[in-house]
């Protein structure tokens, strides 16, 4: 049974927190939905969002994390895990296991998606390559006026 007194209830409206730069990756915008707060660090959740063009990806890298899962929102992405090249739709799920090596290269304009880690201070930690990565997808140019 869980004790009710260790989490506190938390709702956090669309308006509520905004789009801000400065997480994990300067590539992304992310979204606090208020539950680290909420559960004294035990589990983050955030919205990312494409900010720019994939140039180099996030580099291979893996979690010291116990749990967490990308929920694709918009758009989709295109995962390295170990060797096997991943692509996740809006609509998909994925469970990363701890320690699982991985490298997101690609993405697109629109991407978006809901990540949920445990704990919420879950470090992030650099590992040789597991495998080649594909080149990303290149962004369409904006017309000049």
């Amino acid at each position: 049974m869980t004790d009710a007194t260790s989490t506190e209830f938390s709702h956090v409206k669309a308006n509520d927190t905004p789009y801000v730069s400065g997480g994990l990756r300067d590539f992304f915008l992310y979204r606090d939905l208020g539950i680290a707060k909420a559960t004294h660090g035990k589990v983050i959740a955030h919205l990312v969002r494409a900010n720019m063009a994939p140039a180099q990806g996030t580099g291979w890298h893996r979690h010291e994390a116990d749990f967490q899962i990308v929920i694709m929102l918009k758009g989709w992405a295109r995962f390295m895990y170990e060797d096997q090249e991943t692509l996740v739709e809006a609509g998909d799920c994925v469970h990363q296991r701890p320690g699982v090596r991985h490298y997101l290269f690609d993405y697109s304009p629109d991407m978006e998606y809901l990540e949920i880690v445990s704990p919420a201070d879950f470090k992030s930690i650099d590992v040789e390559p597991a495998a080649e990565v594909p080149a990303p997808t290149p962004w369409p140019q904006a017309n000049a006026a």
